[in-house]
């Protein structure tokens, strides 16, 4: 039986407003678009594709600059004389690197596609266009660019075309199975043997734990100690809403929380519940009321003495938890929406965590007026943005990875990619309410609300400014959600004391870096509060670099800002809702 170690109010929101025929007929027709493009607005980019038609149109100047250009890389295309096989090994593009590129007639068509691709990425600089257009043009330009390259396909592709001839066809046969499977939805049966390997609760959010507070939005995890003694100030972590919790807590081997609570440390995780369409009018005020304050007053009433809390957030968790530190900070005693007694923050951590929405990356191309319109259309009539619908845009952000040369393996040369924890996590998809979508897009990423103290919660603007408490950042060097840039503006918009860490990998994988795993390093640089500004590349070019997981740099400065440790403790039974991974990490719904 489900219950609650607190009551919570139900959130009322203002009724929704009632659509006109004719409004209702506009969100169809936007929304029945919605599956042939992507969820993307065709108008955003057919707004900046004019742009830049009109500009390069009234500029003779450049288009002869171009004409110019083209005629010499279809010369140098032409000369054969130079490709061989120690340019295609030299190729900074993974998919031209085999020594077969090296070789004629491949060799000119790598070289064909290698010079095309440097012609649009000059010819998408038209002076004039707005920087969103002009984006917008180089990103798509690139997209196209990517449909059409040679290795995609099996008359142009030498690797695809050897592989054919050695296995006599069988591969090929295969990755015709592999196609059929896909476009049908009947699986392989190797693509049945591969499903059931990574089960929640079983392979993946195993470390042992107890749902200890429940309320309409999320479960509190408390996860039992693995050692005798533990530092008092516990750590509550809060991820994003968009993906389930337990990439933090994926295979026992590459678990952060078991990495933590073997340390020493007191592990509260928070698990969001999957919304459906009854959860259309949830909004950002709600996801900082149940998700954070509710949770923080339940630790509160958890712990035998008083203990501040060390916070420690996760891409937009990160993002939210930032929100309710600065509201904390302003309010002080008084309290933020009705809750005057909780546990204080010891110390803030941010992964992966924009709060400057200024410089957002390729994110960015793809929320505009236009497009944050496109998307209400969409949710307005099914509550709701689905993780099928959100997985478009990264698509688009990884195709060359995601898309293309992924289905190049799978369907031409028969190589089922092999599922492991991280990619059983990311098909894992999770539900966006309409309101709270429309509300955090609209604040954070078109009008940088937060970076600019404009961010109102209950009513009340809040800044980034009053926060005092010591903050831990990372970054990850080739993250395309949270580029490293963005998530270090936060050195700008306060004079805490600062630690921030680069780490290698991108915004998954350079988190998920545990103690032993290969190829991983980081950089680290500290900067006191009310340090001067030090710009990104500076920062990167003096801060000290270190090889393996930034994991242990982490866990040692968290043992320096606690209190002694002391006797471990169970959870109390009282408390006990169920065990962990609790009941909404489970909940799936077919969108």
């Amino acid at each position: 039986m489900t219950r609650s170690n607190t009551q919570v109010a139900p959130h009322v929101s203002p009724p929704r407003v009632e659509e006109t025929p004719t409004q209702r007929l506009d969100r169809l027709v936007h929304a029945a678009a919605a599956p042939v493009s992507g969820s993307l607005s065709p108008i955003s980019l057919a707004l900046a594709m004019a742009d830049w038609a009109w500009h390069l149109g009234v500029s003779p100047g450049r288009q002869m600059e171009l004409a110019a250009l083209a005629t010499q890389l279809t010369r140098d295309a032409l000369n054969t004389q130079a490709r061989d096989e120690a340019d295609a090994a030299a190729d900074d593009d993974p998919r031209f690197r085999h020594e077969a590129w090296g070789h004629w007639p491949f060799s000119q068509m790598r070289a064909g596609f290698r010079n095309t691709e440097a012609f649009w990425r000059e010819a998408t600089r038209v002076p004039g266009m707005t920087a969103h257009h002009a984006d917008l043009a180089r990103f798509f330009a690139r997209q196209w660019l990517g449909v059409m390259a040679p290795a995609n396909w099996l008359a142009t592709n030498p690797v695809v075309l050897q592989d054919v001839a050695q296995s006599n066809g069988a591969h090929l046969l295969k990755g015709l199975h592999n196609w059929m499977a896909d476009v049908s939805g009947v699986p392989t049966p190797d693509d049945l043997a591969q499903q059931d390997r990574f089960k929640v609760g079983r392979d993946v959010a195993v470390t042992p734990g107890k749902v200890v507070h429940r309320n309409r939005l999320v479960e509190l995890i408390r996860y039992d100690a693995q050692t005798a003694t533990v530092h008092p100030e516990p750590i509550l972590i809060i991820p994003s809403w968009i993906m389930k919790f337990y990439i933090l807590d994926l295979s026992p081997e590459n678990s952060m929380v078991r990495y933590l609570v073997s340390q020493g440390h007191t592990v509260y995780m928070l698990s969001w519940r999957n919304p459906d369409a009854s959860d259309h009018d949830l909004t950002m005020d709600d996801y900082l009321k149940l998700g954070v304050l509710d949770v923080l007053q339940a630790i509160g009433h958890l712990q035998d003495k008083p203990a501040p809390v060390h916070a420690m957030g996760y891409c937009l968790g990160g993002t939210l938890l930032a929100i309710a530190a600065a509201a904390l900070a302003k309010a002080g005693r008084r309290g933020v929406m009705g809750y005057s007694d909780l546990p204080p923050l010891k110390t803030l951590t941010l992964l992966a965590a924009q709060t400057d929405f200024s410089e957002p990356g390729e994110l960015g191309l793809f929320i505009d007026e236009s497009q944050i319109g496109f998307l209400d259309n969409i949710t307005l009539g099914q509550g709701y943005l689905s993780g099928k619908q959100m997985a478009g845009s990264f698509q688009f952000l990884h195709s060359r990875d995601l898309v293309w040369t992924r289905r190049m393996r799978e369907y031409l040369m028969g190589e089922r990619e092999q599922p492991n924890d991280l990619m059983a996590w990311n098909a894992d998809t999770t539900r966006m309410p309409a309101r709270m979508h429309h509300e955090y897009l609209t604040s954070l990423y078109l009008n940088n609300a937060l970076a600019t103290s404009s961010y109102r919660v209950d009513g009340r603007a809040v800044s980034l400014a009053d926060l005092r408490l010591p903050v831990f950042m990372v970054g990850t060097e080739r993250d395309h959600i949270s580029p490293w840039r963005s998530v270090y503006k936060l050195h700008h918009l306060c004079d805490a004391e600062m630690t921030f860490v680069l780490t290698s990998g991108g915004h998954n994988a350079g988190i998920i870096s545990e103690p032993g795993h290969a190829h991983r390093s980081y950089r680290i640089a500290a900067r006191p509060a009310h340090g001067p500004w030090v710009e990104p590349e500076e920062w990167a070019a003096q801060a000290t670099p270190h090889e393996g997981s930034w994991w242990p740099a982490w866990h040692q400065w968290l043992a320096k800002q606690s209190s002694r440790k002391q006797a471990a403790r169970a959870t109390p039974a009282h408390a006990v809702l169920g065990e962990a991974p609790g009941e909404y990490v489970l909940q799936r719904y077919a969108d």
